[in-house]
């Protein structure tokens, strides 16, 4: 077990900092990495869209955090002069980092983590380095509160990306197209992975949606490898990433009401490791259950098969 220190604990991992057009989450997040005084700090922006008044000056104004760096830090910039889009933008910047690096951490501006996330995300890339059965490092904890298991974190079929740790092995197969998969087979695949058949239907229409370019954005992509690749993720049991970015400014995340929105951090004390490498099935239902809204759409259903079931014994009365 690693005990906890008693200051503001500082990252050996080198960081990914992604960022675009929002300097006030940004200097939010920004105070944590300075905090944590990673060694090296890769810095990454997109361009301003060209159709939207002022988002210049915002890109620049958010850019500027390059120059706070206080800190004896290694500090590399891939600033866009165009606007790539989310998809090709985000998935660039890793590529870009993990080209650099061989494992690390990666935010974007409106991830905030605590410090004992940058702590955690080093004991578990030191720990699964060389463990290919784990490919993924979460921050967020989205089961609002009930906890998987007794060890400090449990393992996933799901890949949550709002504040992750990763390596080099993993990323190197990354591919934003998917380009080796096709429509006609991956439905058995994922009836290997989940027994719901709502859940099944939805990530089949975000897997084509994504092959018929569709979807800008990178994180279903590496979702979805990891699901090929029969890997597993490690999610905290702890909450150690609040989403600061929901609004209407938001590129994704505009429900200010969404209950993952805000998310209240929480402390780590010592870290303790699961006995049993095995997903939390219970913990992915839930997950998949709030995203999907897999029960209202279960109770439809039902409802509906009971209505059946009643017309056709009317027939025969």
């Amino acid at each position: 077990m690693e005990a906890l220190a008693n200051s503001a604990y500082q990252t050996q991992s080198a960081v990914l900092f992604i960022i675009f057009n929002r300097p006030d989450t940004t200097e939010r997040v920004f105070a944590r990495i300075r905090e944590a005084r990673p060694p090296r700090l890769y810095i990454a922006a997109d361009g301003p869209r060209p159709q939207k008044p002022g988002e210049d000056a915002l890109c620049r104004q958010t850019r500027t955090i390059a120059a706070k760096v206080d800190w004896p830090c290694e500090v590399k910039t891939l600033f866009r002069d165009v606007n790539l889009g989310c998809k090709e933008a985000v998935s660039s910047a890793v590529t870009w980092f993990f080209n650099n690096e061989e494992e690390g951490i990666v935010l974007e501006d409106d991830c905030l983590p605590n410090n004992d996330f940058f702590r955690f995300c080093d004991v578990m890339l030191e720990r699964y380095r060389h463990d290919t059965r784990i490919r993924h490092i979460g921050g967020a904890n989205l089961q609002q509160g009930n906890k998987r298991g007794e060890a400090s974190y449990y393992y996933s079929n799901m890949t949550h990306v709002w504040g992750w740790a990763g390596w080099r092995r993993v990323w190197k197969d990354y591919d934003k197209e998917l380009s080796p998969y096709h429509v006609t087979d991956v439905r058995a695949q994922l009836e290997t992975i989940f027994d719901d058949s709502f859940a099944i239907d939805t990530w089949m229409e975000i897997f084509i949606k994504i092959k018929a370019g569709e979807i800008d954005t990178w994180d279903y992509q590496y979702g979805f490898l990891n699901f090929f690749n029969n890997s597993l993720s490690v999610i905290p049991n702890y909450n150690l990433i609040s989403n600061i970015g929901f609004g209407e400014n938001s590129t994704h995340t505009t429900d200010v009401g969404n209950p993952n929105a805000n998310i209240p951090l929480q402390e780590f004390g010592d870290i303790t490791h699961p006995l049993y490498v095995l997903p939390q099935k219970q913990a992915d239902y839930y997950t998949l259950s709030h995203d999907f809204n897999l029960d209202y759409r279960w109770r439809r259903h039902n409802k509906t098969k009971r209505k059946l079931k009643r017309w056709v014994q009317g027939l025969f009365k």
